[in-house]
């Protein structure tokens, strides 16, 4: 979120904040979470951009010469190597904007969220 703002309180107040080319971008990775999980929930958390389905499913965030993906520790794990051409941490990914955003490869990680969500969910309700 640029500096100096206020916090948004929703996703197109967020995405709003940003110059036109960033926005094109965020608005390309909303629609492939959208996508890829339906009955996901927009939220903003973290002041950040999130998607929530049975708890946080995928965060993110535009910075200066990145977007911040973060699909936990698990969806970073579960991806590793296609996840090797970019900077990654324990739950984070950076996308470099002056490369094309793997918006397929942000697909999968978002549908692997889903499933493992879901499941989480499942085993608590049968407990």
């Amino acid at each position: 979120m640029p500096t100096g703002q206020k916090a948004p309180q929703n996703i197109d107040e967020y995405i709003a904040g940003f110059p036109l080319d960033v926005q094109e971008i965020l608005e390309k990775i909303r629609l492939t979470i959208r996508q890829a999980a339906p009955q996901a929930e927009e939220a903003i958390k973290y002041q950040i951009p999130t998607f929530t389905l049975n708890g946080n499913l995928v965060h993110f965030a535009a910075f200066k010469k990145h977007i911040g993906f973060y699909p936990t520790p698990t969806g970073t794990e579960k991806f590793k190597k296609e996840l090797a051409a970019y900077e990654s941490a324990k739950g984070s990914i950076k996308f470099p904007l002056d490369r094309p955003m793997p918006f397929g490869l942000i697909s999968k990680i978002v549908k692997f969220r889903v499933k493992e969500n879901l499941a989480r969910a499942k085993a608590k309700g049968k407990k």
